[in-house]
């Protein structure tokens, strides 16, 4: 967020959980992105903060009540005020239980797979709508294709991600393989090593696919230790994602620090994957 913006949002967190009786006299930035997370204290809760135009925070929201309920690997909403979604100027407030993190080196990658497993089967148990994969590339190609939003894409590498994102989302669906409901975005950095163990956050991407869409955002040490991986249609949908990703760091709004910088290496990722595939591997 701009300077102006996150601390009107900071603002809004605070005097939200303080309306909600929660003693609030600090808020630590722990990520600042589309939406801005703070750690508040005393109270010791994570609130998340999102302009109301951006914001699909019910969803979110509803698919962690529920998804806790079934015992997933997730984040907990705080249990000691109403589990809803806040507005107030301008922002939407979620407040999230606060999880001191454990050390990064006692997590396996046979842990992350399990973990990721758990969550997969809770999600097949629960019928909610949500977008389709499809959606979410539909998106990229869009941000593609609008030269006013991607002005610094050079042609070439314009054509390269369109022609990507293009053949393999109908390469994709053309496996035919089994959807469910799938986190969207199951990278490490949604997450986090708790003394509970690990558990998912950021469920806001949340969508219907294969598997290996999923496992596609995880290192590839994780996928090896997940069961039953179509690993023709992995390497598919990793390069599908990595499309994705590089098309965000061209967007003329992207904020992620040496944004820039990585899209341009992804774009080299990209072709050489690409020279790989069409060599059979």
């Amino acid at each position: 967020m701009q300077a102006s913006e996150a601390s009107r949002a900071m603002a809004a967190a605070m005097s939200t959980a303080s309306s909600l009786d929660l003693t609030v006299d600090d808020a630590i930035v722990l990520h600042d992105s589309n939406k801005l997370t703070l750690r508040l204290l005393p109270c010791d809760v994570l609130a998340r903060v999102a302009p109301v135009a951006l914001q699909v925070s019910q969803f979110e929201v509803e698919l962690a009540q529920r998804l806790a309920e079934a015992g997933c690997p997730v984040a907990a909403l705080e249990r000691r005020v109403n589990p809803c979604v806040y507005e107030r100027d301008g922002f939407v407030v979620t407040l999230w239980t606060y999880y001191e993190p454990a050390t990064p080196q006692e997590v396996s990658p046979a842990d992350c797979a399990s973990a990721l497993e758990r969550l997969h089967t809770g999600m097949r148990k629960l019928d909610i709508p949500a977008p389709h994969f499809t959606d979410r590339v539909e998106q990229a190609q869009q941000l593609v294709a609008s030269r006013d939003r991607t002005p610094a894409l050079a042609d070439a590498d314009r054509e390269l991600l369109g022609d990507t994102l293009r053949s393999l989302r109908r390469v994709i669906v053309d496996h035919g393989a089994a959807e469910q409901l799938l986190h969207g975005e199951p990278h490490p950095g949604n997450v986090l090593t708790t003394k509970n163990g690990l558990l998912f956050i950021d469920l806001e991407t949340c969508c219907r696919g294969p598997v290996e869409f999923d496992l596609a955002h995880a290192p590839e040490e994780v996928s090896e230790h997940y069961p039953g991986v179509n690993q023709d249609l992995l390497r598919e949908c990793r390069i599908l994602v990595l499309a994705m990703i590089t098309t965000w760091r061209w967007d003329r709004g992207d904020q992620l620090p040496n944004g820039r910088q990585l899209g341009t290496e992804w774009l080299s990722q990209i072709r050489a994957a690409l020279e790989r595939k069409g060599a059979g591997y």
